[in-house]
């Protein structure tokens, strides 16, 4: 017969359960309709306290009984008589429970998995009102079984159930703990650095006894160390962090072993192919690497993680990591497994420079691929080159960034190779060949002109250029000259370029020395030259099938259209290059199809597809962390909110958009300050200035997406008088520009000197923000 009186042996909850609601929403309705029911997850993950919390709910409607039954010390050929005893049971199992509706949770099935199979197989064929929910780091695999990956508690801020979880166990460790504006974003950056993992956070709270919150986040790169304070009365495997990962670590078979800590050479995620490349070796043969790795997918040691470029992609948890770079320390296989790491990327940094070549001419799939491909894998890189730098062997990892220059330059991803670049290049190691350092020496140019460093640029492209020319490497040479020419605008350099792009047969460096011609064309207001220039960009890129050389094209032929007052030919580019763009990261053009479109829709009045557009467009500029990207899309925003009536804001996010751009307010800045001024009164919209000026890009971004005004400066703000406003004289030779007079016609004009009406002309210039009396013109034009 059955022991308990009352047909349940299960836990009071020693504290409160935070967090999961929804998740145990869902396990409810699952075990309704599911007989067996599994919950995966990695050790610490939180499966048996959700367990509990499950069957507890469940009990009502199982009135045979609710029996948790822990399985983790088990040694095999026990599970049988420990399930028996455990229910009070000295019979037959399946013939004493017999059609009872009852509930059995075995937790921790890992020692004794396959007889936990046969258990669960053979009650659930012969008990028809039985349930199993079994936790376990790997599935049982019976049939009807039902298995529930637990995740980590969500972090994604101040309310997540991370956060949450630690704050309540923080109080109950320190009474009176509570998040202040200081320590949330602390907490925050602690949860998510534990990857959301239950039993760590619960450890690292428990430290706020000792440690303040800043303490805990600064010792963290030894977490195992840090976090081995666990309850006396937990089960062993749970007292300390190093515990709960090295319990499961010894359940694993030799082979998954040597690839879980291979895989610790990874910083951030792989796909299997890189898995095949860099952890195969002595004991594990390629051919057996899927085979493992299914094997520590089913055990939840490594986390599938989406698909990147149509491939499954894998990831550790950081915890998990930390233990498995311990171990591969200590097998003596890290300098080879380093090495291999760093090949294999640069193999696949060498198929994506052959696939742009012009004989092999891939198609945008192909390349899509690829870009996608080594976007997910950035880390990957940035790691490839720390370990070159810290070995003193810079070469390989030059010619993998040289190879994936197109992907480092004018994207928008924030790659922050520029450093890594900087340090490989100082090695001077006498082994890296002339052309190769002269073409990384150029990327350096183009990343630093990317980033508005236009003398390091111009330092690089000369210096690259010079050791190109030395081994007579016509490709840097042309990729070199196409960066000065971008940088110099001189028509001179502008054709030779051009030519030097023809002359290496090279389509793609051809188009890139178009767009240089185009868009200083398009800068100096020769309209009708930077057309011609961007159509021939187009030709080009549909001829190779290049989507982002499209897209560029598109929005360059929409600023041209813009300029010429034709809109609907402007919009039509900007949506063509958007489209172009749905499946592939390339940031910055999107941003600016859409901020085109935004603006334009202002301009418009239409108001509801204005902030649609510039949201999207002030988001993405945000989230891939483009300074000058989020500047310009405040300056947009200034006039969309001051079109909506909110002239303080637009006073603010004006302000914020010059100084983050570091620039002097123009007249275009006017446009906003003027109504505003007429509202507000000078003398506040000067005090609203200085507070503009002075918030960080994340408080301006908040400003403009939340309404979110900065909070009152502790000390009167002193009020800054913009000078963005045209003298009455600056608007009357503003008025003889644009009606084509030169300096010297303009002195005669007004009786003043040819000297003066320079002056004047170039402080138009200054606060008009303009470089080309083209422009002025162009202003006055649309300003009457």
């Amino acid at each position: 017969m059955l022991r308990s009186a009352d047909f349940s042996n299960l836990p009071a909850e020693p504290n409160t359960f935070v967090g999961r609601e929804s998740d145990v929403d869902e396990l409810v309705h699952l075990l309704r309709v599911s007989r067996a029911v599994t919950l995966c997850g990695a050790g610490g993950i939180g499966k048996t306290r959700l367990a509990v919390r499950l069957a507890a709910r469940l009990a009502s409607g199982h009135p045979g009984g609710v029996w948790l039954i822990e399985l983790a010390d088990l040694d095999k050929g026990e599970l049988r008589e420990h399930v028996a005893a455990a229910l009070g049971i000295a019979g037959d199992l399946a013939e004493t429970i017999g059609g009872r509706r009852a509930l059995l949770v075995l937790d921790n099935c890992e020692p004794v998995i396959g007889e936990c199979a046969e258990l669960c197989r053979d009650l659930l064929g012969a008990c028809p009102g039985l349930t199993v929910l079994a936790t376990s780091r790997e599935p049982l695999r019976v049939p009807g079984e039902s298995v529930w990956r637990v995740p980590p508690l969500a972090v994604d801020g101040v309310e997540s159930e991370a956060v949450r979880l630690f704050v309540a166990r923080a109080a109950a460790a320190r009474p009176g703990f509570e998040l202040t504006g200081e320590t949330a974003p602390l907490v925050v950056e602690l949860c998510q650095a534990l990857d959301g993992l239950p039993l760590a956070i619960e450890l690292a709270a428990a430290l706020v006894r000792v440690l303040s919150v800043r303490q805990l986040v600064e010792r963290l790169d030894d977490r195992f160390r840090l976090l081995a304070g666990g309850a006396r009365t937990a089960p062993a495997r749970h007292r300390t962090l190093r515990a709960a990962v090295d319990w499961s670590y010894r359940l694993l078979t030799p082979q998954e072993r040597l690839l879980l800590r291979r895989a610790a050479a990874f910083r951030s995620s792989w796909t299997l192919d890189l898995a095949e490349s860099v952890c195969s070796g002595p004991g594990l043969p390629e051919e057996e690497v899927l085979l493992r790795l299914c094997d520590l997918v089913d055990k939840s040691l490594v986390t599938l993680d989406g698909e990147i470029a149509g491939q499954a992609r894998y990831r550790l948890l950081e915890t998990v990591r930390e233990y498995a770079l311990e171990q591969l320390a200590e097998s003596g296989e890290e300098t080879e497994l380093r090495r291999r790491h760093l090949m294999a990327l640069a193999r696949m940094a060498t198929l994506f420079r052959e696939s742009l070549e012009p004989r092999t001419r891939a198609s945008w799939p192909v390349v899509e691929r690829y870009v996608n491909l080594f976007d997910a894998l950035k880390a990957e890189v940035g790691a490839a080159c720390d370990w070159s730098i810290a070995t003193g062997l810079p070469e390989t990892a030059l010619g993998l960034l040289t190879d994936v220059r197109f992907l480092l330059i004018g994207s928008g991803r924030k790659l922050d190779m520029a450093e890594r670049l900087d340090r490989l290049l100082a090695l001077d190691a006498p082994q890296v060949r002339p052309a190769l350092r002269g073409q990384a020496t150029i990327l350096r140019g183009e990343l630093a002109a990317a980033a508005g460093e236009q003398e390091l640029a111009a330092r690089c492209a000369r210096t690259g250029l010079s050791l190109c020319a030395s081994v007579e490497d016509g490709y840097g040479a042309a990729v070199g000259t196409i960066l000065l020419a971008n940088l110099t605008g001189e028509q001179d350099t502008l054709s030779r370029a051009l030519e030097m792009a023809r002359q290496s047969g090279d389509r793609i460096l051809e188009s890139l020395a178009q767009g240089a011609r185009a868009s200083h064309g398009l800068h100096q207001g020769r309209l009708h030259e930077a057309q011609r220039a961007f159509e021939e960009v187009l030709s080009i890129s549909q001829e190779l099938d290049n989507h982002v050389g499209q897209s560029y094209s598109h929005i360059g032929l929409a600023r041209v259209a813009r300029r010429s007052g034709d809109a609907a030919t402007a919009r039509r580019h900007y949506e063509s290059g958007l489209h172009l763009l749905r499946h592939v990261d390339a940031r910055q053009q999107i941003v600016s199809c859409l901020a085109g479109l935004g603006t334009m829709a202002l301009d418009q009045g239409d108001l509801a597809e204005a902030r649609s557009r510039l949201t999207e467009a002030l988001v993405l500029s945000r989230d891939a962390g483009l300074r000058t990207g989020i500047a310009r899309r405040l300056k947009a925003w200034a006039s969309l909110v001051a079109a909506e009536g909110d002239q303080r804001r637009a006073v603010l996010l004006a302000a914020a958009s010059v100084a983050l751009l570091g620039r002097s307010p123009d007249a275009r800045t006017e446009d906003v300050l003027g109504p505003a001024r007429a509202v507000l009164g000078a003398a506040m919209v000067d005090v609203l200035w200085a507070e503009g000026a002075s918030m960080t890009a994340d408080q301006a971004v908040a400003c403009a997406l939340e309404g979110a005004l900065p909070e009152p400066p502790a000390a009167p703000v002193l009020p800054v008088a913009q000078e963005s406003r045209l003298t009455a004289r600056e608007r009357e030779i503003a008025e003889l520009v644009a009606r084509g007079l030169s300096n010297r016609a303009i002195a005669g004009e007004l009786v003043i000197s040819p000297a003066t009406a320079a002056r004047h002309v170039a402080n138009i210039l200054a606060k008009l923000g303009f470089s080309t009396r083209t422009q002025i013109a162009a202003w006055v034009i649309e300003s009457r």
